[in-house]
Order: C-alpha cells, then sequence, then structure tokens
C-alpha cells in the first residue's frame, strides 16, 4: 500500500482526496519509480479543484512533475536505483502522476537527474524551471543576445516567471517584470529584474501596434496580455509563449508580425524530446543559483495539497510549491 492524493468524479461532482492505494491499481508502464517528491503546478491546481477540464480520465493520481528512484524496470536505459525526473507527457492529465509515493511509467517518458542537483532542488526547479529554460533556448535559437535590449517577463511571480528571471538575469539580460502583485518587487530584483511594470498595463484590449518597448519577452499569461506584448516589440523581436493564465484566447492582429517582422515562438514542455529535455536540465544544473530556490520554493506535505491548490488558483502562491510525498 502507499499513499496518494486521487481525484474522483461522480454524479455529485469532482473531489481529490488523500488516500491509500495498493500497488496493483498503477496504470501500465514498464518502470515502477519510488517517489522522492512531486510538485503542485498552475496545471495541478486546476485538476485538484476541477477549475478546469484537465483531467482526461477518472480516477486520477495529479502531479506533472516527480523525481524519485527506480524501484524496477524493464526498459535499458532505467536501470533499478536510477534517480530520475519526470515532467510532462500528460501525466497528471490521462496517466497517473507524481502526487503518490510510487508511479508507474513508461521508461522513455524519464531522464536522469543530473549529479549537480538534489531530488528536492530538482523539484523546486520542475516544470516550472525546464519550461522556462525552454523558452530561453527558443529565444536564443531565434539569435536573440543580450545587447538587443530588454526582455519583459510577464507572470512573474509565477513559477515559469521567477525561473526566466533568474536564468535570463545569469545569462546577462536586462529584465523588465510585469506582476499583479508590485508588492513583490524586492524578490522580483533579488532574482534579477531591473524593472517592474504592473500587469493591467497589458491585460486590457490595446492598440494592434504600439511604442516599441522591448527587444523579446516570455509569456506565460496569453490572451490580452501576449496581443499586448507582440504590439510593443521592436523590429525583429520575439516573444516566446508558454502559458495560458489569462485565456486561451489571442485577441492581436497581423500588424506586429508583418510590419516589424515579430516572431511568436510557442514552446510546449509536455513532449519534448529527451534529448531537448536532458540539454534544459543540463544547463539548468549550470546556470541555476541553488541557493535562489529557498526564494521561490514552499514545501509541503501530502496533507496541505489540496487546500494549497485552492491558493494557488486563486493567485496566493508565489513562485514554486514543492511537495514531499513521505509526509
Amino acid at each position: 500500500m502507499f499513499e496518494a492524493i486521487v481525484i474522483e468524479k461522480d454524479a455529485e461532482g469532482q473531489r481529490a482526496l488523500r488516500t491509500q492505494l495498493d500497488e496493483s491499481a498503477l496504470p501500465e508502464g514498464d518502470v515502477l519509480v519510488r517517489v522522492d517528491f512531486s510538485t503542485l503546478n498552475y496545471k495541478d491546481g486546476l485538476a485538484i479543484t476541477g477549475k478546469a477540464p484537465v483531467v482526461r480520465r477518472f480516477p486520477m493520481v495529479p502531479g506533472i512533475d516527480l523525481v524519485g528512484t527506480v524501484e524496477e524496470s524493464s526498459h535499458r536505459e532505467c536501470p533499478v536505483g536510477r534517480k530520475v525526473i519526470l515532467n510532462g507527457w500528460g501525466v497528471g492529465e490521462g496517466h497517473w502522476g507524481g502526487l503518490a509515493q510510487k508511479a508507474r511509467l513508461k521508461g522513455d517518458w524519464l531522464i536522469p537527474l543530473p549529479e549537480a542537483i538534489t531530488s528536492r532542488q530538482a523539484m523546486a526547479i520542475g516544470t516550472a524551471g525546464y519550461t522556462a529554460m525552454l523558452c530561453v533556448m527558443a529565444l536564443e535559437r531565434h539569435g536573440v543576445k543580450p545587447d538587443a535590449g530588454d526582455v519583459l517577463v510577464t507572470g512573474a511571480n509565477g513559477g515559469v516567471g521567477s525561473f526566466a528571471i533568474a536564468l535570463l538575469s545569469k545569462l546577462g539580460y536586462r529584465i523588465t517584470a510585469s506582476t499583479g502583485r508590485p508588492s513583490e518587487s524586492d524578490y522580483l530584483r533579488t532574482l534579477g529584474a531591473q524593472e517592474i511594470i504592473d500587469r493591467k498595463t497589458l491585460s486590457e484590449p490595446g492598440k494592434p501596434l504600439q511604442k516599441e518597448r522591448w527587444a523579446s519577452a516570455i509569456d506565460s499569461v496569453g490572451s490580452h496580455t501576449l496581443a499586448n506584448v507582440c504590439a510593443s516589440l521592436k523590429a525583429d523581436g520575439a516573444v516566446a509563449a508558454c502559458g495560458n493564465a489569462q485565456g486561451l484566447d489571442l485577441p492581436a492582429s497581423v500588424a506586429p508580425f508583418i510590419l516589424r517582422g515579430v516572431s511568436l515562438l510557442g514552446v510546449n514542455s509536455v513532449t519534448r524530446p529527451k534529448a531537448e529535455r536532458i540539454e534544459a536540465w543540463s544547463r539548468l544544473a549550470a546556470l541555476l543559483d541553488m541557493g535562489q530556490l529557498d526564494l521561490m520554493t514552499e514545501e509541503i506535505g501530502m496533507g496541505k495539497v489540496v487546500e494549497t491548490a485552492n491558493k494557488l488558483i486563486g493567485g496566493k502562491i508565489r513562485g514554486r510549491v514543492i511537495v514531499d510525498v513521505n509526509r
């Protein structure tokens, strides 16, 4: 038997419970992992609270991230005893995820934990840090360099935003952070932001083409915010888009793309190839100041998962939430 958070749905509605499960209940997979830590991401919050139709089958164990030790394996690249990380691949949505003490998974989804990172640090980074790194890599591939001008980071107090600021700062970029919580300005400056703006300046409908302000951007918000970011980029600028906290819509025009040569770079962290995942995690290990992780991180046990998920969706959580699944 092992402990897990399970989302159930019946005629009375959807609910998330902390419960005990038998190992035989685990879904199919060629690797059994003994989980050390998981996380609470925005998507997990939506799944647990039922605020959006994230879960595709019930019952479901949420948790799109996990780190742990291979306990049983028939996969050639996942020997017993290896520490492994999982991000994405529909885990926590269509396949049981990391908010449990055990997980059975496909070995192709797993990558080795870098030696320079502890299990706890890996989940302090999690999908948020991994996605932020993919966004930085997308801008680099586009040719964006620090001397081109400011980089705007939207949703700056969230997990992706916090890591994007830390990574860009380490690489020498000047960063403008957009946030709905001006009281957190000191935190954002500590991470490396040089300028703080109120998200209200971007979240309302705006003109299709606006004053050129930033050379590039990382956006986790979507909707009017992303439209205004595109409209405010300098000529030949680029925005790496990876989220939809404000909405899935994009009420924009083609003006920034055809009159300024702006590029919109979509970043999908869920199904990236293994080689790209390993590269991203290797760079995270090399670039991140692990001492900064404590600034971004709150740790909870399984008993506080549902309560914290509600706070997360309510915009009351800063940075990252680590879940120690064994307490």
